[in-house]
């Protein structure tokens, strides 16, 4: 879905207020949810969330965690749902043989770094990534799911966007009321800088849980390169903005909704554009996975990694989850 404009409005905007009865109704269901006590994983279960709908950077920072793992002699594995994707599994993905169709566009991102379990169960999907080889589960999503106990638990926040409006669904984007949540929370990934994002991190501090900055830093050489971007993420025009930081001239941007699924009369218009630009088409690696190959091959990625800037309390909760020194 794409988020409504008032989403990022003041909280008294008229919508907001609209659908506040309805709000208040999916706040109390999906509080109660998540405050149902998981089952004990097989392994130290890591997971990267996020406390509203859409994109906020779980997927680098779940990337980021398992290098930072891998550093401490871990094995990580990563479990996610697979949103997107109509198999249910458990089920090891295999970017070779699945597409995004039927694992979702994350599962295959993250299949290239690390054993990948889909599983709508979370439960049997952790014991599928022990089988695997795992020794801790990164869980991309799931903060709010109850099914498994969390030995850690992260909340990522793109810091330009905050948490919107503070409002729950449908009235904002918010998943739970965020006071419900902060209670499940362990650590709050700020990535990038904005007003909206201190503001969280102002709340976590008061809190007495840690800030972990960081930052979305581009791959490749981007300077002076003629470009039509398009992406369907959670906000795509963070991902217009990086391509201009890096020395891109961006002659053009689309922008999908998150998880969208091309269409080849979309596909056809946007070749189209690019060529009346005198323009390459470049796209995010969630949204090249979506592409049919004979298209994908046309169309250049925009690669960005995730860097802390400091990683030493993260390194330090890390351990702990894991019960070493």
């Amino acid at each position: 879905m794409r988020a409504p404009a008032f989403w990022d409005a003041g909280p008294e905007h008229p919508a907001a207020r609209a659908l506040a009865p309805f709000a208040a109704l999916y706040g109390r269901r999906s509080a109660a949810r998540m405050d149902r006590p998981g089952a004990a994983g097989p392994c130290p279960i890591l997971c990267v969330g996020n406390f509203t709908l859409g994109g906020a950077g779980k997927t680098p920072t779940a990337l980021a965690l398992a290098e930072l793992l891998r550093g401490l002699g871990a094995a990580p594995a990563f479990l996610t749902r697979g949103y997107g994707g109509h198999l249910a599994g458990p089920v090891r993905v295999d970017p070779d043989r699945h597409g995004s169709v039927e694992t979702g566009d994350e599962p295959l991102l993250l299949a290239r770094h690390a054993p990948t379990i889909v599983a709508r169960d979370r439960v049997a999907g952790a014991r599928l990534c022990v089988a695997h080889g795992a020794d801790v589960i990164v869980m991309d999503d799931g903060l709010q799911n109850p099914a498994l106990a969390k030995d850690l638990s992260l909340a990522v926040v793109d810091a330009g966007a905050g948490v919107g409006n503070g409002h729950v669904f449908p009235a904002g984007p918010l998943r739970v009321p965020l006071a419900r949540q902060w209670g499940h929370v362990h650590g709050l990934v700020l990535v990038g800088a904005g007003a909206a994002g201190e503001a969280v991190a102002e709340d976590a501090l008061r809190r007495g849980l840690p800030v972990h900055r960081a930052r979305l830093v581009p791959g490749g050489d981007w300077t002076g390169r003629r470009v039509l971007a398009f992406a369907g993420i959670g906000r795509p025009e963070k991902m217009f903005a990086t391509l201009r930081e890096a020395g891109a001239e961006v002659a053009g941007t689309r922008a999908f909704a998150d998880h969208h699924s091309y269409t080849r009369a979309e596909i056809a218009a946007l070749a189209a554009e690019a060529a009346s630009f005198g323009a390459e088409l470049v796209t995010t690696h969630k949204d090249h996975v979506r592409l049919p190959p004979d298209f994908s091959a046309r169309v250049a990625v925009l690669p960005v990694t995730l860097e802390f800037r400091e990683a030493g309390s993260l390194l330090a909760q890390l351990a702990k989850a894991l019960g070493r020194p």
